[in-house]
């Protein structure tokens, strides 16, 4: 496939357009952590909960809705969706604690909410877990989609893929910091939305599909088309795995990247980012309504027309012989339904392509090179680095991490590989992420545990092929024996000192019962203050309505289901005017 003079003008000006930026910003952002990390805690909200939304965006994203759409139906997406639970207690409840919290990054919160020498390990354990480790496997997860993406659509190598994708990104992060990432994420997001709603269409449209109702009514999309499992057929085949385990278990017990329960990762940078604690929950409302009710259809009915184009892993293999074997699973149906695309809409679509790469991997690089320089190099090597050298080493280590991605990348097969293995390392640690904001009795030991134990299980099953368990299984498993594990050690190991206990609570002043020792002995009533605790939890239910509503009402319409579109449609409407309501009332300094 070749891309036109058109094309390739329209890809130069986005990439010009995001040196640019960097360039324009680096003096200003290169004068402090703060302005570099933190883009001195000025952003307004909206800025910030595009550049959520953004970042979440990435090329990997499409393929894997591409991938659990081939491989299960529309309703496996229940995988993801079940993450908007999550969203909204951080919208809630956590954005406002997080803010209010004044740290600089999420992994510094280990020093104001535990004591002693452990609490300083495990700052710099979870800086090496969170900011190099785990963001290394996103980023290379994300280079992956890159490297199908060009592989497909520009006959690029994955060498040659990664080395042209990477190089400016890597640029324009080190230059312009959080900054010039959250001013470039809000032209990447246009270009990324309007590339795939207008490639969905054309693709519908395409003489093989014959439109979207031909395409619903083909034999092979037929059975991809529920929004939720079947309740009547085998239950541990389809409704367990599929819904059950999501809604009623992962979404709190799982950490995932983006979805953190609690809050945490680049979100919680935006919201420590914000100028109040109102607008770190505007912030994070905005990103799960856009994320959840706005993007994902273009994607699904992408998925479904390469059902129709490319029924196998056969057929995607003898169009694109020249992509290496390993490469070819469902996910690149997305990359290849593009391929059918014109001149100069094709330009647009691979720039909206390189654009959503480019955001997740700058706010990726940008806030684990936060961590490593806040939480192990200015913490542990040099506490007397000054504003500019640690500015600098941030930049250095947007290099390093950029390369060390980049090069794991080429040795990844599809990202529902690497989504899997993510949510098996995390599982069971997100109850204490929750937890730990509200009751006084969680200590550094019993973090340091869920953590060990998790990446134990993960590790075991990884090596022994599951031990003949479903993912399902050995989600619940690592669930299990890791809640177990951190909820002993809670008990087992001394609490954190009285002192830092009373500080924590009178800074951060979370409420609940949960609290009543401390609140007790700081002269306080725990109840009276904090986050209002009712309120929250109303606003949660009404916020997941209001988004699950209208993805649901979106998808209905499109199949042509009127009735239960407009029911609901109409239960989005009245849970918007719920929140409406209740959102002045919500507790914020």
């Amino acid at each position: 496939m070749q891309l036109s003079t058109l094309d390739w003008l329209i890809m130069g000006g986005f990439f010009a357009v995001s040196l640019i930026i960097g360039l324009s910003v680096s003096r200003r952002s290169g004068t402090s952590f703060r302005s570099f990390f933190l883009a001195g805690q000025s952003m307004p909200w909206w800025f910030l909960g595009i550049s959520m939304v953004a970042t979440t965006f990435s090329t990997d994203t499409p393929n894997l809705v591409t991938d659990i759409v081939r491989g299960g139906g529309v309703d496996g997406n229940w995988t993801w969706w079940a993450f908007l639970l999550t969203g909204m207690l951080t919208v809630f409840l956590y954005a406002r604690l997080w803010r209010r919290s004044g740290v600089l990054t999420d992994v510094e919160f280990y020093e104001i909410r535990y004591s002693g020498p452990v609490a300083a390990f495990l700052r710099g354990f979870r800086a090496v877990y969170l900011g190099i480790v785990f963001n290394i496997i996103i980023m290379a997860s994300v280079t992956l989609a890159a490297i199908k993406i060009g592989s497909v659509m520009m006959g690029w190598s994955p060498l040659e893929t990664v080395v042209i994708a990477a190089t400016i990104t890597m640029v324009y992060s080190a230059l312009g910091g959080l900054r010039g990432v959250v001013l470039t994420d809000m032209i990447q997001f246009a270009m990324a939305m309007i590339g795939s709603i207008w490639a969905t269409i054309y693709v519908l449209n395409l003489p093989e599909v014959g439109g979207l109702g031909q395409m619903l009514s083909h034999e092979n999309v037929q059975g991809s088309l529920n929004l939720l499992p079947s309740f009547t057929e085998d239950i541990w085949e389809t409704l367990v795995p599929v819904f059950l385990i999501p809604i009623a278990v992962q979404w709190w017990a799982a950490y995932y990247p983006g979805s953190e329960p609690g809050g945490g990762g680049y979100l919680a940078q935006r919201m420590l980012s914000a100028r109040n604690e109102r607008e770190a929950a505007s912030a994070t409302l905005l990103f799960n309504v856009l994320h959840y009710a706005l993007r994902p259809w273009p994607w699904i009915l992408v998925a479904l027309a390469s059902l129709v184009v490319f029924p196998d892993l056969a057929s995607i293999a003898e169009r694109f012989p020249h992509v290496p074997e390993q490469v070819v699973r469902n996910d690149l149906a997305y990359p290849a339904m593009l391929t059918y695309l014109p001149a100069g809409l094709l330009g647009l679509v691979v720039t909206s392509l390189a654009a959503a790469y480019m955001s997740t991997m700058s706010s990726q690089v940008n806030w684990g090179s936060s961590i490593i320089v806040n939480d192990l190099y200015h913490r542990f090597v040099n506490p007397q680095a000054t504003e500019g050298e640690q500015v600098w080493a941030g930049r250095v280590a947007t290099v390093v991490l950029m390369i060390i991605a980049c090069t794991l990348a080429l040795f990844l097969e599809n990202a529902l590989q690497v989504f899997n293995i993510i949510l098996q390392i995390g599982a069971g640690t997100g109850l204490i992420f929750i937890l730990r904001w509200f009751w006084w009795r969680i200590n550094a030991e019993a973090e340091l545990t869920a953590m060990i134990v998790s990446f134990a299980i993960a590790l075991i099953f990884t090596f022994t092929g599951g031990m003949g368990l479903e993912g399902w299984q050995q989600l619940l498993v690592g669930v299990v024996v890791t809640t177990i594990a951190w909820v002993s050690a809670a008990f087992l190991f001394p609490s954190t000192d009285e002192e830092t206990l009373k500080s924590f609570y009178t800074k951060i002043r979370p409420g609940g019962k949960g609290w009543t020792k401390v609140a007790t002995a700081v002269g306080a009533d725990a109840g009276e203050d904090g986050s209002d605790f009712p309120l929250a939890v109303l606003g949660m239910v009404l916020g997941a309505g209001l988004i699950y509503g209208a993805l649901f009402a979106t998808g209905y319409t499109l199949y042509g289901k009127m009735a239960p579109a407009l029911i609901v449609g109409t239960l989005a409407i009245a849970c918007g005017f719920g929140l409406a309501r209740i959102w002045p009332r919500l507790r914020f300094d």
